[in-house]
């Protein structure tokens, strides 16, 4: 794939451009595949591939033989490594950088501590992170996911753990690296991973949950994540989850961000053990049996067993995926919140598939890499002024 996609189409670039999509989502694929998930016949899909094919955009990879009788079907794929992203995951305290290849593959990645929050020293340590990549990558483009409010993939609006407000953090990078940039909420990042190369790229509408220091939730339907102007504050952290339990900083009794975010775990089970005790020492001495902390996260469990039940009855996924750092906490209790979301449940309803990720924090850059994986592809990537 030696240029731009959108530049490769020729005469018709809205007839080619779901095809070439579907490969790069997909690949390898077969031609029936691909006629049948976007609706073409056999001459319309031919008519179209074979332009893509002549220009370099898609390659023919081979005979596939499924066992079946008859003749064996021959795939279709795009070369990923012949474009590099660079992936970005500001946290509180720290910065994660991924470069991945086309298909939000990870080929390097680091993570370096965050100098200062301000926004000059943030973009100064992305423009070392992109200097320092772009010695052994020639990137395409750059994508941001950060855990606030972002208008456009252009400006956070709010990011309260950097204390920023209205920060042009796209146009800042641009100017410092001059490589096409993207921010987005970084679980909206994470689902667009999701549902272009990750558990749910076959799925119609699914939910991702994510646990760690804060509770997040991002719902996908036919390919679009929804969001709205108040999505990015973490609405989902203050979800209702036990009228008796404690309280979250902001007054809420038994809510999401009292019973599932990280320093709340960690603080329980100081109090319980009668020492200083973190989230991830936590979760380990209950993959031991250690009785408190067992107590601590599966009460934890039944709280996320009741959020999950609230996202099935609301929006009925077909999957939802657990991720985050905090995702071994789920693995855990998976029985116990199963138990949970279906006891909050009409009986007949079918359980969604429940998928949960590595949970290493290279996903969350990964994620960002995608941002600028699907602007590039699509051809909405504007070039640096």
């Amino acid at each position: 794939m030696s240029t731009t996609l959108d530049q490769a189409w020729g005469s018709d670039p809205g007839a080619a451009l779901p095809v070439a999509i579907e490969v790069l989502r997909r690949g390898p694929i077969s031609r029936a595949e691909i006629g049948r998930r976007l609706g073409l016949s056999h001459a319309s899909l031919s008519r179209l591939s074979a332009p893509l094919i002549e220009r370099g955009v898609i390659h023919d990879v081979g005979e596939h033989s499924n066992g079946r009788v008859g003749r064996p079907s021959r795939l279709l794929d795009i070369d990923a490594s012949s474009h590099h992203f660079l992936g970005v995951k500001i946290r509180e305290n720290e910065i994660i950088a991924a470069v991945t290849d086309l298909r939000g593959d990870v080929v390097d990645s680091v993570t370096v501590p965050l100098a200062h929050r301000t926004p000059t020293a943030v973009v100064n340590q992305v423009k070392e992170l992109h200097s320092t990549f772009a010695a052994a990558h020639t990137l395409t483009a750059i994508g941001i996911g950060i855990g606030g409010a972002v208008h456009d993939r252009r400006k956070v609006i709010s990011a309260g753990f950097l204390g920023w407000d209205d920060v042009a953090l796209a146009d800042l990078i641009e100017q410092e690296t001059r490589t096409p940039a993207l921010v987005e909420n970084d679980v909206v990042a994470l689902c667009e991973y999701e549902d272009w190369f990750g558990f749910a790229r076959y799925d119609d509408r699914f939910a991702v949950i994510t646990l760690g220091i804060g509770t997040g939730f991002g719902l996908v339907i036919h390919g679009r994540p929804i969001v709205g102007d108040d999505y990015g504050f973490g609405l989902v952290g203050h979800w209702p989850m036990d009228p008796t339990g404690p309280l979250c900083q902001q007054g809420h009794r038994g809510c999401a961000a009292a019973l599932l975010n990280s320093d709340a775990i960690a603080r329980y089970a100081t109090e319980a053990l009668g020492r200083e005790t973190t989230f991830d020492e936590t979760v380990e001495l209950a993959s031991e049996g250690h009785p408190a902390a067992v107590r601590i996260v599966h009460d934890a469990a039944r709280g996320l067993g009741v959020l999950i039940a609230a996202v099935c009855n609301l929006t009925l996924p077909e999957r939802i995926i657990i991720a985050g750092e905090g995702v071994r906490l789920a693995m855990i209790g998976h029985e116990t919140l199963l138990q949970q979301a279906r006891e909050l449940r009409d009986p007949r309803a079918q359980t969604p598939l429940i998928d949960y990720s590595s949970g290493d924090n290279i996903e969350w850059a990964r994620g960002a890499a995608v941002l600028a994986i699907q602007a590039f592809a699509l051809g909405t990537l504007a070039p640096v002024q």
